[in-house]
């Protein structure tokens, strides 16, 4: 089941809105076909594994991270294909809370008189299927809040100005972040002061996620860079107030456009996650400002956090979350599962909000 979680890795970020699933076949104590996950619309992990096992399959054990699906959607039920390839027992790591599957698929391979078992390695794989499971379970996408701040936490110089704060190693892993997830997410008003592109760069063979700006009264600039690449990279912009040339404009120039609703220059949150889920995208990275961010806070919309510390000492008055008050130590949120990441002369702390 280990050697399954370290296959199903090779898919992470290619494969949405499936989740990325790693099987490993065995037989007579031997390892003879491994799968994961292929792009939507192709095969399964256990497709994967079974066509390279061949008809050496019969009589197998499999081991597959996550319950083998039971229903016909881009593709064929993987239960059937693992029924007719005479796989004699099957190993699963965690069952799929996905309604169309959540025990089904058990219950169809046992129905044919395999073996079935289950719950193991369930710590490691409700981590690595983290995205997958929020979108699941909550409904709505698995919400990352990422930072960069001085090793006295603030975001900037009093000035405004924050590059850079973190390191070149820093800023490729943000990029390989990038690239696993489906949505990066920003505010129009980071977006204008930076003229950001939010596209993952440096990296090949990748995915590029949908970059998703909010911007309520649709301010953005027609020749800022993310309208003008919108031909090259999935962009859409969700407002509640708009030019209709402008609309057109934008539509023209292939950005993707969704009204939310929302009061001034503020969008409903919960109502870009529904939109969101409904799109069936199920992580999120938020390269968000201070306002932003306190917004999603707020609204108990963070499920990770993810903090760059880089190797300055800048004082001033630009400290993270500042107006996203606690008021009293008691009602500090303490964060779990933490985990402590050196690049280079930089620090990532990782971590869970308790809510």
């Amino acid at each position: 089941m280990k050697l399954a979680l370290r296959v199903a890795e090779r898919s992470r970020g290619k494969c949405s809105p499936n989740p990325f699933v790693g099987t490993v076949i065995v037989k007579n104590g031997k390892i003879i076909a491994e799968g994961s996950t292929q792009p939507y619309g192709y095969d399964h992990s256990e497709q994967v594994a079974l066509k390279a096992a061949g008809k050496e399959a019969k009589g197998a054990t499999m081991y597959v991270s996550l319950e083998p699906c039971c229903h016909h959607g881009k593709t064929p039920p993987c239960t059937d294909a693992i029924i007719k390839a005479g796989i004699k027992r099957v190993v699963i790591g965690i069952e799929d809370p996905n309604p169309k599957v959540a025990g089904k698929g058990i219950k169809a391979l046992e129905e044919a008189g395999i073996t079935v078992q289950s719950g193991y390695f369930t710590k490691e794989i409700n981590e690595q299927l983290e995205y997958y499971l929020c979108y699941m379970k909550r409904k709505r996408p698995f919400v990352i809040w990422k930072t960069a701040l001085t090793l006295d936490g603030k975001y900037a110089a009093s000035d405004g100005s924050s590059r850079w704060i973190s390191n070149p190693a820093s800023r490729k892993y943000v990029h390989k972040l990038r690239s696993q997830v489906e949505v990066v997410l920003a505010g129009i008003k980071s977006v204008s002061h930076d003229d950001a592109m939010l596209n993952v760069r440096g990296l090949r063979q990748i995915k590029q996620p949908l970059r998703l700006v909010l911007d309520p009264y649709m301010d953005v600039s027609l020749s800022s860079k993310l309208v003008t690449s919108a031909k090259d990279f999935p962009t859409m912009i969700m407002f509640h107030s708009s030019d209709p040339d402008k609309e057109q404009a934008l539509q023209k120039a292939k950005v993707q456009l969704r009204r939310i609703p929302g009061h001034k220059d503020e969008l409903d949150l919960i109502a870009v996650m529904d939109a969101l889920y409904e799109m069936k995208l199920y992580s999120v990275l938020l390269e968000t400002g201070n306002r932003l961010s306190e917004a999603f806070w707020r609204a108990k919309l963070v499920d990770k956090c993810l903090l760059f510390y880089g190797n300055q000492i800048l004082g001033g008055d630009k400290g993270i979350l500042a107006h996203y008050d606690r008021q009293n130590i008691d009602r500090a949120i303490p964060l779990h599962k933490i985990k402590v990441k050196r690049l280079l002369d930089n620090v990532l702390i990782s971590g869970y909000p308790l809510l």
